[in-house]
């Protein structure tokens, strides 16, 4: 149990400095910018208590936030996305999965597992570019920037995974 909390504040510390030294820096032609931190809430069990997943979110979107001078933005973002998580898994797991389990694409299938993060991604990065933004004067703009966010996330999200199978 103890390895379990420790392996998860390591990726907690590496996805943190990752976003907020790099990923934060990065705009692919002023719109598309990863939000690769939410992998962590992405990747917990199946069976964790949504108390505690959205206990997670805050500290991670507040962290976030701390360092990216961004007041509280990351943690609503990110406490919406672990509250609507459970849904998102029901939706999207195979009905024959009884067991508590990790989501992946072995565990989920491709299909289902992309339909996973897309929804779970675009919620995320939807609330989060609404509260930046402020402002529907510039909705093309606005949904543009959650598009092209969306889709760099779910491939570096994705190229994660591909690491991850491989080990």
């Amino acid at each position: 149990m103890l390895l379990k909390y420790l392996h998860k504040i390591e990726w907690f510390i590496g996805l943190v400095l990752l976003q907020v030294l790099i990923l934060n820096n990065v705009h692919i032609a002023g719109y598309a910018t990863p939000f690769l931190y939410v992998y962590l809430i992405l990747k917990f069990e199946s069976g964790t208590m949504r108390n505690e997943l959205m206990l997670w979110a805050f500290f991670l979107g507040l962290t976030v936030d701390v360092f990216s001078d961004t007041p509280g933005m990351n943690a609503a973002a990110t406490v919406l996305l672990a509250f609507l998580r459970p849904v998102f898994l029901r939706f999207f797991m195979p009905r024959d999965v009884v067991d508590s389990i990790v989501p992946t694409v072995r565990t989920m299938g491709l299909s289902s597992f992309l339909k996973y993060l897309v929804v779970c991604i675009l919620v995320h990065h939807a609330m989060l570019l609404v509260i930046e933004f402020f402002s529907f004067a510039h909705f093309g703009t606005l949904l543009l920037r959650i598009v092209a966010s969306t889709l760099l996330t779910v491939a570096c999200v994705m190229a994660l995974e591909g690491i991850n199978k491989r080990k």
